[in-house]
């Protein structure tokens, strides 16, 4: 699955189909539905600047994609190899995902993200997602640390 999401929670959620990679291709085709998906329920992000935080997958990476967030002048942020006190999918949304699920089977492939997209909901309606706004501190505690991993932060 990919997530996109900001201070009010998460916008929108993709279900990757099984056995298909994300591309370069497949990730532009998901900030397109993101953008609009943005005009209809969001205006006031694409009019304050949208910046992105991802990890350097290389689809994230890719000339399409770059060249996207250039004609939206979405700024895209600088992120580490691998920095999870950055990513706020990792200490964020999924911990708060797993409590749920941990120690659940799921018979099929389309459960678990059934399951997570109710978990989502939950999570959106209570407002417990609150990783966007804690990005900052992390941010300066990362940079202090000279991009060594924190623990506890």
């Amino acid at each position: 699955m990919i997530f996109a999401y900001d201070c009010k929670g998460v916008m929108m959620t993709d279900r990757v189909p099984s056995g298909t990679t994300v591309t370069a291709a497949y990730y532009r085709q998901f900030l397109r539905k993101l953008r609009r998906k943005m005009h209809a329920n969001r205006p006031d992000l694409l009019e304050n600047g949208v910046l992105i935080l991802y990890d350097n997958a290389r689809p994230h990476l890719g000339k399409d994609v770059r060249e996207l967030l250039d004609g939206c002048s979405w700024e895209m942020l600088p992120h580490p190899p691998y920095s999870p006190n950055m990513s706020p999918p990792d200490f964020d949304l999924f911990p708060k995902l797993k409590i749920n699920m941990r120690g659940v089977r799921f018979s099929t492939l389309e459960d678990p993200s059934a399951s997570i997209t109710r978990h989502v909901r939950q999570l959106n309606c209570s407002r417990d997602l609150t990783g966007i706004m804690d990005l900052p501190k992390r941010w300066d505690a990362v940079v202090r640390q000279k991009g060594d991993y924190t623990e506890g932060l």
